[in-house]
């Protein structure tokens, strides 16, 4: 695809949009429902030291937190972080919230256990997606697991919708997607009205089959124990709405 999106991440992911459309989606019980499946997962039975990268306004960290678990949360989003601060106040926990590109985080062996949660990997170009995953594999003790919650590519072509609209209130966010399967990606050209407000906010997102993120977490030194297609723990499918990938760094 020749066309290029410049991306302009505040915009994408405003929180006041951001939440507005899809907090029918994240409700409590649904992270509750993820809380325990990470857990479960990540061998989190007594109080770990966890790295939540691009952790947005917290939904995941501070819940992980009243467990007894020492989070460090990074984001790229001042008023998410923000948020995030606040509800972990209101839960009465303490945890590490750190403004940066995780890009360039720069941990060492630090982590029992780090996680990129509702597809919040894939953003950027090949090479920095990868320099990410060196960033998570520098970052994990030997031993240490890592969840990476992706959208399944297979499911998405298997049912491609050209645009999609969730309505609320009068307001209207449209996706218009196009998919690029040489390059892997689909483009969103996304339109949000709100208040009588139009905003553009396009992006795209790469989208990896289970070869090539495993392909990927070998070269960084993490091997890939599991494939998951739901916090459900069904197995993962074409069927599957998304890819939940744990690995360990070997």
């Amino acid at each position: 695809m020749e066309e290029k999106f410049e991306v302009n991440w505040e915009a994408v992911f405003e929180p006041e949009d951001y939440l507005y459309f899809y907090e029918d989606m994240l409700t409590d019980e649904q992270t509750q429902i993820e809380v325990d499946f990470i857990r479960r997962e990540l061998d989190l039975k007594e109080p770990k030291k966890i790295l939540d990268i691009a952790c947005g306004y917290g939904r995941h960290a501070n819940r992980l937190a009243l467990y007894g678990h020492e989070v460090v949360g990074v984001d790229l989003s001042e008023k998410f972080l923000r948020m995030a601060k606040e509800d972990a106040d209101k839960l009465n926990v303490k945890v590490n919230y750190i403004l940066g590109d995780i890009r360039e985080i720069n941990f060492d062996e630090e982590f029992d256990a780090v996680i990129s949660m509702f597809t919040s990997f894939g953003y950027y170009e090949d090479e920095d997606n990868l320099k990410i995953l060196r960033n998570v594999s520098k970052s994990l003790k030997r031993g240490g697991k890592f969840l990476l919650d992706l959208s399944n590519r297979d499911f998405i072509l298997r049912n491609f919708l050209p645009y999609v609209v969730i309505e609320k209130d009068g307001n209207y966010m449209i996706d218009f997607n196009i998919v690029d399967i040489t390059e892997g990606r689909i483009y969103n050209k996304r339109v949000v009205i709100r208040d009588g407000v139009k905003k553009e906010k396009p992006f795209f997102i790469r989208l990896y089959t289970p070869t090539e993120i495993k392909l990927l977490l070998e070269i960084v030194g993490l091997k890939v124990l599991r494939f998951y297609g739901g916090y459900d723990s069904s197995p993962l499918s074409i069927y599957s709405r998304r890819m939940i990938v744990i690995s360990e760094k070997i």
